[in-house]
């Protein structure tokens, strides 16, 4: 079996000429791409990485970006994506659990540095991926000219494919990430089964729409490399702005597109897409939530040339683990659109709580087995036991913690979640962590975060109920300007409650339906100028 790395050095031996990559208004070809990575290897094993050390990749979506993925692999490194996105806090909470020997990073990142690495004695060494100077910033390494000095040949790597190729940092219901342990197995088998399945070809435009420490974007690149096509990245200052993205897949004339919903339901919702338009796109894959059957009516009226498919699976799966492509536009805007099947290698099953198969049309949890199955999690073999379960009889399997069901047809269908996660505009949130960094703050006596449906495009509204302490006061604006600096802008509520006590149930904990019916039943909120929809009812 191939190492992911190995994907991209072939594509430059077959094809070397042939563009990669594209960036707005830079391009690279894939003999260009392999040259810099090995170069970017070469100067990580010289700042002192061994196989097996973290590299923090602290890069907005770009060809440096991408090419610190590949250059950490060629090292025997495992990469970390960072979030340019995050409030330093939070990365830093990332940063102390996988302890990165280097951290790769540019002008962009550069004010991310100093929140990350306070303490100069427990700094990483830095690696500045970006022409010009990091100024007088301390543990610089390398910087983007010495790459120029060292040789483009290939390095020997002992990497195998079951070593770890990266680390995806999810939402934890502690307030702590959770560092998901992804091997170049895992990756590999779930690339052979998609590039059967969807058959890119060299002559494809591939779309990377979601930002690189989401796994999603794992398909778009090494499936763009697998098959030696052309990776387009979607700027992210573009990447909710539906106009913007419909004229990017007009203009590069993309064969594919994959996203989460909210990128579809902002397209659909401000009407963007025109009859017969995108005519060079032939597939349309989503993933990471549901997508409402109006807006599939929608865009498969408009695109009847495109093949519709969705996607399912957690990052602790490999970025999918099954799939349904839509064989006809649904007549009605109720119809459930399924999960699927499985693909190839993995096994979907919907048991109850003796974790026995439920009879079909029945609901229970949803669990999953099969090659995409992560070893767990970064140094939590508690937390991996908890939900990676090994039984006796059916396997080693994953809690996905989604209640389904099964079809007639032997379809599987999503039904919801077992616990307070949620996926807004393709995100796996915790609401316990935003409760802990609510806590954080030192301004609440209590608070509950719950999520309720809502019209907008992420689907659901996460909304904060709170009481303040005697004599102290609030306002919401307060609060989540605050709740900013702990938390990226996806996990910040967007409709806030103020009680005197929180209700309670008859355990002696907060009612959480009861929360979430006063949201419900609350006035509709109005918009404001923070980018926050806030409601400051008062509830005794």
């Amino acid at each position: 079996m191939m190492l992911l790395q190995n994907l991209l050095t072939s594509q430059a031996e077959a094809r070397p000429g042939s563009t990669a990559m594209v960036c707005g208004t830079e391009s690279i070809s894939y003999a260009e791409l392999d040259s810099l990575t090995n170069r970017i290897a070469r100067m990580l094993l010289e700042a002192g990485c061994r196989p097996g050390d973290r590299v923090g990749i602290l890069l907005p979506k770009s060809i440096p970006a991408i090419a610190a993925m590949f250059g950490s692999l060629k090292a025997g490194c495992i990469y970390v994506p960072l979030d340019t996105g995050s409030p330093a806090p939070r990365l830093a909470r990332i940063v102390d659990s996988c302890e990165p020997k280097c951290v790769l990073a540019s002008n962009a990142s550069a004010a991310l540095l100093d929140g990350l690495f306070p303490d100069p004695a427990r700094s990483a060494a830095i690696g500045w991926l970006a022409p010009g100077e990091p100024g007088e910033r301390k543990g610089v390494v390398f910087r983007w000219n010495d790459l120029l000095s060292v040789p483009a040949a290939p390095l020997p790597c002992a990497t195998t494919p079951q070593d770890c190729a990266h680390i995806l940092f999810t939402s934890g219901s502690t307030g702590v990430p959770k560092g998901v342990v992804i091997t170049h197995a895992n990756i590999m088998l779930f690339l052979e089964w998609a590039v059967r399945y969807f058959r890119p070809s060299p002559w494809d435009r591939i779309s990377c729409h979601p930002p690189l420490h989401f796994d999603l974007s794992g398909y778009d690149i090494y499936g763009t490399f697998m098959a030696g096509a052309e990776l387009h990245l979607v700027p992210p200052e573009i990447s909710l702005l539906p106009h913007k993205l419909a004229e990017f897949i007009r203009r590069s004339q993309l064969t594919q597109w994959f996203s989460v919903p909210s990128a579809l339901k902002y397209m659909a919702q401000f009407d963007v897409v025109r009859a017969d338009d995108f005519p060079s796109l032939e597939r349309l894959l989503w993933c990471g939530e549901a997508l409402p059957t109006p807006i599939l009516i929608y865009f498969m009226e408009r695109l009847p040339h495109v093949r519709f498919t969705n996607l399912y699976g957690p990052t602790e799966t490999t970025i999918a683990s099954s799939f349904y492509t839509v064989p006809s536009r649904p007549k009605d805007e109720k119809a459930e659109i399924p999960i699927g099947q499985a693909c190839d290698g993995e096994s979907l099953m919907v048991l109850d709580d003796e974790r026995r198969p439920v009879p079909q049309g029945e609901i229970g949890a949803l669990y999953i087995l099969g090659a995409g199955l992560s070893p767990g999690y970064w140094r939590d073999p508690e937390k991996t036991r908890s939900v990676f379960i090994e039984d006796a009889a059916l396997g080693r399997m994953y809690n996905t913690g989604d209640l389904a069901k099964t079809g007639e047809e032997g379809l599987f269908y999503l039904l919801g979640r077992v616990d307070s996660q949620i996926k807004s505009r393709g995100y796996r949130i915790e609401l316990g962590e935003i409760e802990a960094a609510l806590y954080a703050l030192g301004a609440l006596r209590e608070c509950a975060v719950v999520a309720v449906p809502s019209e907008g495009f992420e689907g659901l509204a996460i909304c904060c109920a709170y009481a303040l302490p005697d004599g102290v006061s609030l306002v919401p604006t307060d609060l989540r300007a605050r709740l900013a600096t702990l938390l990226p802008s996806y996990m910040l509520p967007s409709q806030w409650m103020e009680f005197d006590a929180l209700p309670l149930n008859g355990n002696g904990k907060v009612d959480r339906p009861r929360v979430k019916e006063h949201f419900k039943a609350a006035p509709a909120p109005a918009a404001t100028q923070t980018g926050g929809v806030l409601c400051n009812s008062r509830r005794p």
